[in-house]
């Protein structure tokens, strides 16, 4: 397909410039009240062509919201975006043709039809010529690895095969700029792994991505930059590296645990040097992930903090991508906790000092 024109001066494939979104909901049913929520705050970043940028934070930290404003399906309430020099609220036809969207989950393919037949459906919707469907439809199946199967209905598609099959329906229109949306979000490992490959295959082929995942060895994987989102604001930026390197001068004990509540981990966390503790579920087994100060050596004191629960296999390692992701929002948590009670706090005040007046 013909490459799409590009205003002159464009020098990024995405621009967020201050991007702010506010809801209004409605609380309560004999009083109603309507406050007013903010998604997103102040969010600033740019995306080089061809570049492979994440966007990484934990649910309600306003992703997808920003992903829905640079893809017009929401506008700003203030600030702006463009795509390719394109702003998202004024030329938002222009910003349509140049991008692709491709979600998690089940939705978006007619499960009565084979992946051929969806591809021709959607080639009509995003306008692709009549005489270069069949080619560009045959193109894309091989390179997600669908030829073969292309005429088999969807509806007897693993989860993996239809991640596949919307990346190519996401690219049917040669998009410059794709936004990918948690696209591995319950699939097995070998799915995941393939898909892993064909975004890297989108990069090494020149298509600007936007990645939001809650999996961080693929963010690690895959992104040339990241920048972490929680509570609605950037709060990290930089390469897979960089990040990495806030949490160099940890320690980190990795604990197989059995049935550990928040009250085992509260000595835990009360131990000198500790810096962070999370957990994550597996099913009835837990991983219990302690950082700390280098060359604390808190292991045995750990241990025995957590004595009154069953515990399994115990290392110590190296941080990671998802320990330096945890690490900043459990740092905005808290500065957000600290914030609301500093809030509090003054708002009684000021109700005393009225009261004494």
């Amino acid at each position: 397909m013909p490459a799409q024109s590009r205003p002159s001066g464009a020098e990024f494939a995405i621009e967020a410039e201050d991007l702010h979104r506010t809801y209004l909901t409605r609380t309560g049913w004999l009083r109603p009240k309507t406050t007013e929520v903010t998604a997103v705050r102040g969010v600033s970043f740019q995306v080089r062509p061809g570049e492979l940028f994440g966007l990484l934070g934990p649910n309600g930290a306003g992703k997808s919201t920003t992903i829905k404003m640079l893809n017009t399906l929401l506008l700003p309430s203030s600030g702006t975006a463009r795509i390719h020099g394109y702003d998202v609220a004024r030329d938002t036809r222009e910003v349509r043709r140049r991008i692709g969207y491709v979600f998690g989950g089940d939705r978006g393919l007619y499960d009565r039809l084979s992946a051929r037949d969806n591809l021709r459906y959607f080639a009509e919707l995003y306008g692709v010529e009549p005489r270069e469907q069949k080619a560009r439809i045959a193109e894309l199946l091989d390179r997600v690895s669908l030829t073969g199967r292309e005429n088999e209905r969807v509806e007897g598609y693993s989860r993996g095969m239809r991640q596949r099959l919307h990346i190519a329906r996401g690219l049917l229109h040669d998009p410059d700029v794709l936004f990918l949306d948690e696209p591995s979000i319950g699939v097995d490992p070998v799915a995941a792994r393939d898909l892993r490959n064909t975004v890297a295959d989108l990069r090494a082929m020149g298509t600007t991505v936007l990645l939001t995942t809650h999996y961080m060895a693929e963010a690690d994987q895959l992104c040339d930059r990241i920048a972490v989102i929680a509570g609605g604001a950037i709060r990290a930026f930089g390469t897979p590296g960089e990040l990495k390197s806030r949490v160099g001068t940890r320690d980190v004990l990795d604990i197989e645990a059995y049935g550990v509540t928040e009250a085992d981990l509260a000595p835990v966390r009360a131990l000198r040097g500790v810096l962070s503790v999370s957990v994550e579920e597996q099913g009835a087994r837990q991983t219990v992930t302690v950082q700390s100060e280098r060359g604390s050596n808190l292991s045995r004191e750990v241990l025995a903090a957590l004595s009154a629960a069953r515990l399994g296999r115990v290392v110590n390692r190296e941080p990671t991508l998802e320990d330096a992701y945890i690490a900043i929002v459990e740092e905005t948590s808290a500065a957000e906790s600290a914030e609301s009670a500093e809030s509090a706090e003054s708002a009684v005040s000021e109700q005393h000092e009225e009261v004494a007046a």
